[in-house]
């Protein structure tokens, strides 16, 4: 036990610049209070004693403002930064060196009995006011950003933002399995382009534990992205259609070219890190 609060002490200098001293955490932490009183309450829970273990949990909940469910199962090194209004359901699973911002919810979307709140696998990062919702898996290292609201499940590695959550990190994406040639070509799935690729900025974001919030500054935005794609898109299929024409024109047959509006103003990438300065 008491290698395990050394461990979440010392996960807190890790992932809050904030911090200056134990004392601090142990004393005006209320996400490590949170777990601690979480570990006590488990325990009775297990134990069978589950009116004990909510009455322990409900304490919690009333000095932390952090709800965890005595029947969630919590990894090591878990760290609640700041804390008011997390909650966490009676099925959610929680994996090591997870962290998690105020505001966020595990819960669940059906008032069935069985598994119904998210399961996080090992280094996920859930942002300020992020709803993940029903029993889904996050895959290790992935990254949520604030205020999204997640229904699906997120692969490893994968960084995920709005309502509902789109995928944006374009490596994690093009790795998901979600075509069938590599599920029918294993020998293909093996070739070095098809596995996951760690950049430097991942291998540096790995070192540092993990991105603030579930965000970064480059982030883009899904809908731009989509958006941006479709118009590069007609703009090959403009070109195609013009070398048909000019090749049908030269076989001596009349092709005559229709007026067309031009695109060159309905760009919509994010141009925030480029604004030229004013002044």
């Amino acid at each position: 036990m008491l290698e395990r609060i050394k461990e979440d002490i010392a996960c807190v200098f890790g992932r809050d610049p904030a911090a200056q001293s134990v004392l601090e955490v142990v004393t005006a932490y209320p996400g490590f209070h949170a777990v601690q009183i979480h570990r006590i309450s488990h325990a009775c829970w297990n134990a069978g004693f589950k009116l004990v273990a909510r009455i322990i949990s409900h304490i919690s909940r009333w000095l932390t403002g952090i709800e965890i469910h005595p029947g969630a199962q919590i990894g090591r090194r878990f760290f609640i930064d700041h804390g008011m209004g997390v909650v966490i359901g009676e099925t959610a699973v929680i994996g090591d060196d997870c962290t998690l911002y105020h505001g966020v919810t595990l819960g669940g979307t059906t008032w069935n009995k069985g598994k119904r709140h998210p399961t996080l696998h090992d280094g996920v990062v859930i942002g300020a006011g992020a709803k993940v919702l029903g029993p889904i898996e996050i895959g290790s290292g992935a990254r949520i950003g604030s205020n999204s609201v997640i229904l699906k499940a997120v692969p490893a590695g994968a960084t995920v933002v709005g309502i509902p959550g789109h995928v944006i990190d374009m490596q994690a994406k093009a790795d998901k399995p979600q075509y069938g040639w590599l599920d029918s070509n294993p020998e293909l799935a093996k070739e070095p382009e098809a596995q996951m690729k760690k950049t430097e900025r991942d291998k540096i974001a790995t070192k540092m534990g993990f991105d603030a919030y579930g965000a970064t500054s480059d982030m883009p935005d899904p809908v731009a992205y989509a958006i941006n794609h479709m118009l590069d898109h007609i703009n090959s299929l403009d070109e195609q259609i013009a070398a048909m024409q000019k090749a049908i024109n030269e076989a001596g047959i009349n092709c005559a070219k229709t007026p067309m509006c031009s695109l060159d103003d309905c760009q919509i990438a994010d141009g925030s890190a480029k604004r030229e300065k004013v002044g």
